[in-house]
């Protein structure tokens, strides 16, 4: 997700855009993305045309023609209702315009993952386990960075060797979340969690965090913590996506994201970045790392793996190949 500024400037745009525009691409956002933008629409009150102008210049003759923006209840309301489906809008609207906390796994979904942390810590940890498989892999791996080291050993490794949910386990999950999950009807084990879960999961979890939860897989067994190590997906990979991928690729990355998220790459890695770039880009960006001073870890990591979300994407859409663990081979 976006800064606090980029957030910020979201939500004007969205203003901007009229309702059915705002909605359309709020569809496209994933649970922990709407609520920050709707919050920010939220708070944002009224916005003056010279702000919107200045967030996008497209935007000129919409902003002209009209009065300044103001975020009303009625304007979110009927904009997340046309985003979403019912239940989901609700959700989101009990979240963003009344502060009303909601219970269950789909309720978490919408939270921040340090509420989400404190609420579930207590929890046994199959419980855990079972909750965070039901989550987005990056909101799982950040829950799991507040826990302890113990708690989150065991909760990673539950994740790991999990083959999939029974209808009572989803009751029993219904009931510790104040019954907003419904068992499955159907006798069928739902399909969640594993190694592949595990691996996404550890993906966002930090590099610190990520080689002490492996080490302690591999104290449990050591085929079950290289399995997950040849399921994940880091920055290096990028080295396994071709030369066409990396183009696409480039296209979708922001200069700012990129500059950070190759601070903490290897140089085989920007060479081969630089050389699918024209040489006059490839010159500012060799010129944009030379200046950029030191930056924290912690803001390389966010926007590799940014890229690498970004990556997933265009996988999924079948544009590019990931290639390297965990995929299939050509012959």
């Amino acid at each position: 997700m976006a800064s606090d500024a980029g957030i910020h400037k979201s939500a004007m745009l969205l203003l901007a855009l009229g309702e059915d525009e705002a909605a359309s691409v709020l569809k496209h956002l994933n649970p922990r993305e709407v609520q920050k933008v709707g919050a920010a629409m939220a708070a944002l009150g009224r916005v003056s045309r010279e702000q919107v102008e200045a967030v996008v210049d497209e935007f000129n003759t919409v902003t002209q023609a009209g009065a300044p923006l103001a975020a009303g209840e009625d304007y979110i309301r009927g904009m997340l209702n046309k985003a979403l489906d019912s239940e989901q809008a609700s959700t989101v609207i009990s979240n963003v315009l009344s502060g009303e906390d909601t219970a269950g796994i789909d309720g978490l979904k919408w939270m921040d993952p340090v509420t989400v942390s404190e609420l579930i810590r207590g929890e046994h940890p199959q419980i855990i386990a079972t909750i965070l498989v039901h989550l987005d892999f990056a909101q799982a791996g950040e829950i799991l960075k507040h826990f302890s080291d113990r708690l989150r050993n065991d909760v990673l490794l539950r994740i790991a060797t999990l083959d999939g949910v029974q209808p009572t386990a989803l009751q029993e999950l219904n009931e510790s979340l104040a019954r907003i999950l419904a068992g499955s009807s159907s006798g069928k084990k739902a399909s969640m969690g594993g190694v592949r879960t595990a691996a996404e999961i550890l993906n966002f979890v930090g590099s610190a965090n990520e080689t002490a939860i492996l080490d302690s897989v591999r104290e449990y067994d050591e085929n079950l913590a290289q399995k997950i190590i040849d399921e994940m997906f880091v920055f290096e990979n990028l080295m396994d996506i071709d030369d066409r991928g990396i183009q696409l690729l480039l296209r979708e990355i922001q200069s700012e994201s990129l500059v950070l998220a190759l601070k903490g790459a290897n140089e085989d890695l920007r060479e081969k970045i630089f050389k699918n770039m024209s040489q006059r880009a490839a010159e500012m960006l060799r010129d944009d790392l030379e200046s950029k001073g030191p930056v924290r870890l912690s803001e390389v990591e966010r926007e590799q793996k940014e890229i690498l979300k970004v990556a997933r994407r265009l996988a999924d859409e079948g544009q590019l190949q990931l290639g390297g663990k965990g995929q299939d081979e050509f012959i």
